[in-house]
């Protein structure tokens, strides 16, 4: 199948789940669907190359295509080969620049079945960077700040934009996202962290965009390194120190001490009776003794 053929059947293809495609009429739908990750990130800069897998756990053609048309795509075909115990085809995106931002999806066919086509695999969402002049990343009070306490992460760039991204860097974790009102020469977000712990610590970066082009980010800040010192760490529910407002407060004995006084009385109580019925049975018997 030729790029050219895919183009107009895109639309179709990443809105249904079973579809013809118009022009060659291959059928999407018909078997489970693979993956698609990223190599070496869903984040790349300009310039720079990256590879889509796609995975399958049978043989068969893998087909990749982009939202919004075929795209930068040059080989939008490939052959699955075994690998790790998984069959597996690589894209490789070299050289990629703003027409590669977006979101793809991948196909599996049978060679047997070729116009018959996969679920799609889940959408992975490429972001391309450095389409942008870098913004500046600030902490405020500071980047060195005590446990418990607030920090504000300012991110400003110098351009007219309305998105910017906080990413920790190596967190494995996505960016956090803040759409702003911004000047028609500037603009500035703050994203607040806090009360902070030492897993807030860390390098971060930021980015700018436009929310019209969501996958085209700025050049990365330049790293802030936020460091968390001084004062304990939060205690844990199931251990509470002795200080905090969480530890248990000293056990009131009270109505146990009572119960145990209650038993004594009447123990006592029992021994009295015991005692008065053996003194009344005693002098009737001399009573009796002196008749």
């Amino acid at each position: 199948m030729g790029g050219g053929a895919q183009t107009p059947a895109l639309t179709a293809l990443l809105c249904l789940g079973l579809c013809r495609v118009p022009g060659d009429g291959a059928q999407a739908g018909m078997f489970p669907a693979p993956s698609l990750s990223a190599q070496p990130s869903l984040v790349v800069a300009s310039g720079e190359n990256v590879s889509l897998s796609c995975g399958s756990d049978e043989a068969g053609t893998a087909h990749l295509l982009k939202e919004g048309g075929a795209g930068p795509l040059h080989s939008p075909e490939a052959r699955f080969s075994r690998g790790a115990g998984v069959w597996q085809a690589t894209f490789l995106l070299g050289s990629v620049d703003s027409t590669y931002g977006g979101i793809y999806r991948c196909y599996r066919a049978y060679s047997s079945q070729p116009y018959v086509w996969s679920l799609p695999s889940e959408p992975l969402e490429l972001q391309v960077t450095g389409m942008y002049r870098k913004p500046s990343l600030q902490a405020q009070p500071g980047p060195s700040v005590r446990r418990g306490a607030m920090v504000a992460l300012r991110c400003g760039s110098e351009e007219a934009m309305d998105t910017f991204l906080l990413h920790k860097v190596d967190s494995g974790a996505p960016p956090q996202r803040l759409r702003v009102l911004g000047s028609a020469t500037a603009a500035q977000a703050t994203f607040t962290l806090g009360p902070v712990t030492s897993a807030h610590g860390g390098t971060y970066r930021c980015y700018s965009a436009h929310s019209t082009d969501p996958y085209l980010w700025s050049w990365p800040s330049d790293p802030l390194q936020l460091e968390v010192s001084g004062g304990p760490e939060p205690s844990s529910p199931s251990r509470p120190q002795p200080d905090s407002p969480t530890a248990s407060a000293p056990e009131d004995h009270t109505l146990e001490n009572l119960i145990r006084m209650g038993i004594a009385g009447l123990v006592l109580l029992g021994i009295g009776l015991l005692l008065a019925d053996a003194w009344y049975s005693h002098k009737r018997t001399r009573a009796a003794g002196q008749q």
